[in-house]
C-alpha cells in the first residue's frame, strides 16, 4: 500500500484572491473555484499527476499570526530571471518578509496574506521540478521526518542529514519535500500542510491505520463528517487522507 501527494492545501480568509495570486506566481491557472475553494493546477495538467503539487486554497476564519513551519520555495533558471520573478511578485502584491535569513542568494517574501515564500537563486537540483522548486517543512528532527514521510507514501528519500531531509516523487518529476531542522516548537495550527490520496482500488481506512502504526495521531480541527481523514504527523504537522480517485 501506498499514498500519492496530491494536494498542498492552503488556509486564506479570501481563497479567490490567494488563488488568484499563486496561479500568476506559478504561472498555472485557477483550475476550479466554488464558495470556500479554489484550486491552483498547471493548465492541461491530468490530475493527480506527481509532475505539479495543485494548491487547494481553502477559506479559513482566522488570519496568519505566526510564522509559518510550512512554505514553498520557487525555483528559477538565472539571476535575471530570479530577479524578474522578484518584481512580478512584488507587483502582485508580495512583501519582503524577515525570518532572520541574513545575508542569503535568495530572496524571502510573504503572499498577499503573509505566507513566507523564497525565491531561490538558480540551483541544478531543481533544474527540472516546475516552478515550485520545494515544499520546506521546519522541523525538530530531519531524520525521523525522513523515516515517517518515506513510509507513508510513495515518495523517495533522496538525502537525509541531521539538518535536512530531502523527498521527492518516485518518478523524478516535480518538487522535492524538505524537512529543515529549526529551533521553533509548533504551536499553532498549520496553515498549509498535505493532502495524500489512495490509489484507485485501495482503502483509505487501511491506510490510515497503517499511518497510525507508523506515528500518526488523529486530530479534529473541528472538521465534522467528511469523508476525509484530519492527522498530524509525529511532530504535530496536520495532513488530510483523502478517498481513493
Amino acid at each position: 500500500m501506498a499514498l500519492r501527494l496530491v494536494h498542498l492545501a492552503m488556509d486564506a480568509r479570501d481563497p479567490s484572491t490567494l488563488g488568484r495570486f499563486w496561479a500568476e506566481a506559478l504561472g498555472w491557472t485557477v483550475a476550479d473555484e466554488e464558495p470556500g475553494e479554489t484550486g491552483v493546477g498547471p493548465e492541461g495538467l491530468a490530475y493527480p499527476d506527481p509532475a505539479a503539487l495543485v494548491l487547494a486554497v481553502v477559506a479559513v476564519p482566522e488570519p496568519k499570526t505566526v510564522k509559518n513551519r510550512v512554505h514553498i520555495d520557487l525555483a528559477t533558471t538565472s539571476a535575471a530571471h530570479q530577479a524578474d520573478l522578484v518584481a512580478r511578485l512584488r507587483a502582485l502584491g508580495a512583501t519582503p518578509a524577515d525570518v532572520g535569513q541574513g545575508d542569503v542568494p535568495w530572496t524571502v517574501l510573504a503572499d498577499p496574506e503573509g505566507n513566507e515564500l523564497c525565491v531561490l537563486e538558480p540551483r541544478e537540483i531543481y533544474r527540472d521540478t516546475g516552478p515550485m522548486a520545494a515544499v520546506v517543512v521546519d522541523c525538530a528532527d530531519p531524520r525521523a521526518m525522513a523515516r515517517f514521510w518515506g513510509e507513508a507514501m510513495d515518495w523517495t528519500v533522496h538525502r537525509v542529514t541531521d539538518d535536512q531531509a530531502t523527498l521527492r516523487s518516485a518518478k523524478g518529476v516535480g518538487p522535492y519535500l524538505e524537512f529543515l531542522r529549526a529551533p521553533d516548537a509548533k504551536i499553532v495550527k498549520n496553515r498549509i500542510h498535505l493532502d495524500l490520496r489512495p490509489y484507485p482500488g485501495d482503502d483509505q481506512a487501511a491506510e490510515v491505520a497503517r499511518l497510525r502504526a507508523l506515528g500518526a495521531t488523529d486530530v479534529d480541527l473541528g472538521q465534522g463528517d467528511v469523508p476525509w481523514t484530519v492527522l498530524a504527523d509525529p511532530e504535530g504537522n496536520e495532513f488530510c487522507v483523502l478517498t481513493p480517485r
